[in-house]
């Protein structure tokens, strides 16, 4: 299989508006990769507080004539086996990125990564058989140096997605679900006519 890299060229072609201004989008691609990473966390971390734990509320000592500190429960804080204090509560690390600003990084990344000639473009990404041996052979043949590889298609047959399953340092991914994090994550990404069709329409 033939991949002949992707130019700035062949983006305006494709009727893709590349941005040439290094400073322009940076931050956007800042916050929504952050956001990206953030919407993976689960957030369920806890610690059980003062309230949550299993011990009895009476007071160890009377309050005074023992010499000793004050103490009110066993579950204070200070206490082993007590409760957490400001300890983690479950919560939702979501951020809300605005359509503009996803669009803005998905451009400057893919700017930045066609500049540096790491976007290779192919007819098409197919596997005749679900064989992962056919897999890497039609991989080093488009992209022979690369470490880990961003395969971009409109679509993959079910041939080709079981072929990959078993590669860990390739990712098959349609254009129509790629984002800013995938466009960093990896040293050579292969995107079909087709897929660059469907990015343009998204970038539109």
């Amino acid at each position: 299989m033939s991949a002949t890299v992707l130019t700035a060229a062949d983006a305006a072609k494709a009727k893709i508006e590349l941005i040439t201004d290094e400073a322009k989008g940076n931050q956007a691609v800042h916050d929504v990769v952050v956001a990206l990473q953030a919407a993976r966390r689960s957030g369920t971390a806890c610690a059980k507080t003062k309230a949550d734990v299993n011990l009895s509320g009476r007071k160890p000592w009377r309050q005074k004539g023992t010499g000793r500190a004050r103490a009110g429960y066993f579950s204070s804080p200070v206490w082993v086996g007590g409760g957490v204090a400001h300890g983690p509560v479950p919560r939702d690390y979501t951020k809300n990125t605005p359509k503009a600003v996803k669009k803005l990084a998905l451009r400057k990344a893919l700017s930045a990564r066609i500049a540096l000639g790491d976007v290779l473009l192919v007819d098409t990404f197919v596997v005749a058989e679900p064989k992962t041996k056919q897999f890497v052979t039609l991989l080093r043949s488009a992209s022979p140096d690369a470490r880990k590889t961003l395969i971009v298609s409109e679509g993959f047959d079910e041939n080709t997605f079981k072929a990959a399953r078993n590669v860990a340092t390739a990712q098959l991914t349609r254009a129509s679900d790629v984002n800013t994090e995938h466009l960093l994550a990896f040293d050579k990404i292969i995107v079909t006519r087709a897929a660059l069709d469907k990015i343009s329409e998204r970038l539109a």
